[in-house]
């Protein structure tokens, strides 16, 4: 497509910064959101079960509290950042300068005589007479001679 808008020279990007979009950064953060609530859940978790007494209600309700943020709190980050967040704008592209075909050599010049014959023009042997073949007969010719015989008989 961009050959064909571009008169079959291919375009090339600037080099420079690439800025990540606002949408781009926002699902990254709902993923590192997530994947800590996969690592944080667990550990709170874990530390509930061997802690005794009061201590154990807080790491467990931490345990709670960091699902839900974590879990929900990810996957709501990046459906909003999928949805109403602006994309990267599209690259710019700069077309490469022209290409110019090299010269073309100056013509020969013009030889005045006619080059000598490549081939013989002579045929290699004599073409047959056609005329001396004799066409074949038809079947009525050879009845009709049969019935002028038995005529002649008679």
């Amino acid at each position: 497509m961009h050959l064909l808008a571009n008169s079959g020279i291919l375009p090339f990007v600037e080099a420079g910064e690439r800025k990540i979009s606002k949408k781009r950064k926002g699902v990254m953060q709902g993923v590192i959101v997530f994947l800590a609530g996969i690592l944080l859940v667990p550990v709170f978790g874990v530390m509930s079960g061997f802690s005794d007494g009061r201590i154990s209600d807080v790491f467990g309700f931490f345990a709670a509290l960091t699902a839900v943020i974590c879990f929900i709190g990810g996957l709501l980050r990046i459906l909003f950042a999928a949805i109403f967040e602006e994309g990267a704008q599209p690259q710019p592209y700069v077309s490469a300068p022209s290409y110019m075909p090299p010269a073309m050599p100056p013509a020969p010049a013009r030889v005045a005589a006619l080059p000598p014959p490549a081939v013989n023009t002579q045929p290699w042997r004599q073409r047959p007479e056609t005329a001396e073949i004799v066409p074949p007969t038809s079947v009525p010719d050879h009845t009709t001679k049969l019935l002028e015989k038995s005529e002649e008989k008679s």
